[in-house]
């Protein structure tokens, strides 16, 4: 445990709760997690934080998907298939990270997010109601190659708002609606976490004591997001996804202003 004071704990611990909600109901829970880890943990390590962050999270994901599964129809077989996808694509993306300027990315990114947040806008239907009948083979196989592996390639690369775009990718391709495919998310989630934290246990860069502190509260704070996103159904889930794509574009427009 690093030497914090109580206050201090308190807020993380606060931070891991909202940030438990934010990723049970739409994905981007990050945004809001890493940045008050950053900021209240000066003195630690960014790998810490990161391996931190991520024993953080898989618990609260953890949660959500179980809430999910009681209540949702969470096809696990496809999920856990997009989900190792996206754990081979993340390493592949990790790879040529280092070749890649984050500086150039941003702008790419912030005008996907834009687009994604008019046709959410201009499609109110979107997402509203999930598709006639069983979803298509083709179908299937494409969200596994392509939501899996490009959304996993994309994390491993940069990062920010991957559950976010996996929510968004899972409801076009599969014709899901939205409470549905953040379950299904949440599914996916949970296999690109353990992978991620599985490498950073090994490199040593987790704070556990400190994480299995924030992990009670970021559990609390993800069932209850499963369980509010289940009860208020899709245009609540409508209503946070744009809130969290303008808080991701406004981030990202701060990081480049800042670069």
């Amino acid at each position: 445990m690093p030497d914090i004071s109580l206050t201090m704990l308190v807020v993380l611990c606060l931070a891991a709760a909202a940030a438990g909600w934010i990723d049970a109901v739409v994905g981007g829970g990050g945004l809001l997690l890493l940045p008050a880890m950053l900021l209240g943990l000066p003195h630690v390590p960014a790998a810490h934080i990161l391996g931190t962050n991520k024993a953080v999270a898989i618990v609260g994901t953890t949660g959500a998907a179980a809430t999910y599964l009681r209540k949702a129809p969470v096809d696990v077989r496809t999920a856990v298939r997009i989900g190792l996808v996206a754990l081979a694509g993340s390493m592949g993306g990790a790879f040529f990270a280092a070749g890649i300027s984050s500086e150039v990315l941003r702008p790419v990114i912030m005008v996907v997010l834009l687009g994604v947040a008019a046709f959410v806008l201009l499609r109110p239907s979107f997402g509203g109601t999930p598709a006639d009948g069983p979803v298509t083979r083709a179908r299937t196989v494409t969200a596994i190659v392509l939501v899996g592996g490009g959304i996993g390639f994309y994390d491993g690369l940069f990062g920010p708002g991957t559950g976010t775009f996996l929510v968004i990718a899972l409801t076009a391709v599969l014709h899901l609606d939205l409470v549905t495919a953040s379950a299904n998310a949440k599914i996916v989630n949970v296999c690109t976490n353990g992978g991620a934290l599985a490498m950073f246990a090994y490199q040593g860069t987790v704070l556990w004591r400190l994480a299995a502190v924030m992990a009670v509260f970021n559990l609390a704070g993800g069932m209850i997001g499963a369980r509010m996103a289940l009860r208020k159904g899709s245009e609540f889930v409508r209503g946070v996804l744009l809130v969290v794509v303008f808080s991701l574009v406004a981030k990202l427009a701060f990081d480049q202003w800042n670069a």
